[in-house]
């Protein structure tokens, strides 16, 4: 399924179908139930994050600039910190890792969908100083439960993929969660939302590896750790993730946020006891979309590299610090590079729970 809607997004095939027809009835029935419930409390207006991370790193060399796009979850609603934000927390700890000041621009839109990409990458590529060095993007869930067609919803990121990557940016995507681990949602929903977000995770992994990006699967963030501890993880809303969820998302693509500047141990030796393979990208994508935290990148067509990388504790969360000099052109002309080796020693820190 996840070729196939992948194949329909690349050459402009119709809405694949993922639900019987005898089944629509109860199902649209559990939807109306869905909506009263969850949602039920309120989700605070997502903090502004941007700014400027690791300022005890300020050197010769310009900043890492990172670039975070999607939905709400990338906005981070859900929290009232900016510290608390996904986009925080990973700008906190590239800059530990690289010893770098980190600046974050986060244009993700709560409520946005897939086809919203478009604008959020124009925003980006219209900064004075050119394209960020990473951008993350997280998108999908609201491209489920507004039934957008999987085929125009995977032909949206990647366009957005392949549109950043022309420009210069490397990307990371976490693709869209398991709405099946959602408290208030029922069966046959749970069941139903299950299935078809793993289906567009798949599907979202296939059309940005082949674009030049890489994934990291959220599913089974929102899957066993979301389920064990629901009222921790889960916002005042039961839908966003709360300040330890999105931490925990956040350790979950750091590792190959730094893997993709060149910032953390890279080796070509596939650890079996992880289950690190590789496999056709097909594969790879399915078996992602069923385990947390696992990472897609491609090799030789039609290959790609599962990788199941070690989390890190992430630093302990802080607060942007203001650029020196108002946007735009704040910060001069860009130079030098950004692939910078981690020297030895140096640690991520030692919490990792937000303050």
């Amino acid at each position: 399924m996840a070729r196939r809607i992948a194949a329909g997004a690349a050459y402009g095939g119709g809405s694949v179908g993922l639900l019987g027809a005898a089944a629509v009835g109860v199902v649209l029935a559990e939807v109306q139930l869905a909506k009263r419930l969850v949602g039920g409390g309120i989700a605070p207006v997502p903090p502004s994050a941007d700014g400027r991370y690791g300022v005890a790193f300020a050197g010769p060399s310009d900043p890492l600039r990172l670039g975070m796009l999607g939905d709400s979850t990338a906005a981070g609603q859900g929290v009232r910190r900016a510290g608390q934000t996904p986009g925080a927390l990973v700008a906190s700890g590239l800059a530990a890792v690289s010893e770098r000041p980190v600046d974050l621009r986060n244009v993700a839109q709560p409520g946005a969908r897939s086809d919203d990409l478009e604008r959020q990458v124009a925003l980006l590529l219209s900064d004075p100083l050119g394209p960020p060095d990473i951008c993350v993007i997280m998108i999908g869930a609201n491209d489920v439960t507004h039934r957008m067609p999987a085929t125009q919803s995977v032909r949206c990121l990647t366009a957005a993929v392949r549109r950043l990557r022309t420009a210069g940016a490397e990307v990371v995507v976490g693709t869209c969660p398991d709405l099946g681990t959602i408290e208030p949602v029922y069966q046959p929903l749970r069941w139903l939302a299950r299935r078809v977000s793993r289906q567009l995770a798949a599907a979202q992994t296939i059309g940005s590896v082949e674009q030049g990006g890489r994934t990291v699967s959220l599913g089974d963030l929102l899957g066993p750790e979301f389920e064990a501890n629901p009222r921790e993880l889960f916002g005042p809303d039961n839908y966003h993730p709360s300040a330890e969820g999105y931490a925990t998302a956040a350790m979950a693509l750091l590792p190959t946020v730094c893997a993709v500047l060149g910032l953390w141990p890279e080796s070509d030796h596939l650890d079996g006891a992880r289950r690190e393979d590789m496999l056709p990208v097909a594969k790879a994508a399915s078996q992602a979309a069923r385990e947390a935290g696992t990472e897609v990148t491609g090799a030789r067509a039609p290959w790609a590299l599962l990788k199941h990388r070690r989390r890190r504790r992430l630093p302990a969360a802080t607060e942007p610090h203001p650029h020196p000099h108002p946007r735009p052109g704040a910060h001069g002309e860009k130079g030098g590079s950004t692939r910078v080796e981690r020297r030895p020693g140096t640690d991520t820190g030692t919490s990792s729970r937000t303050a």
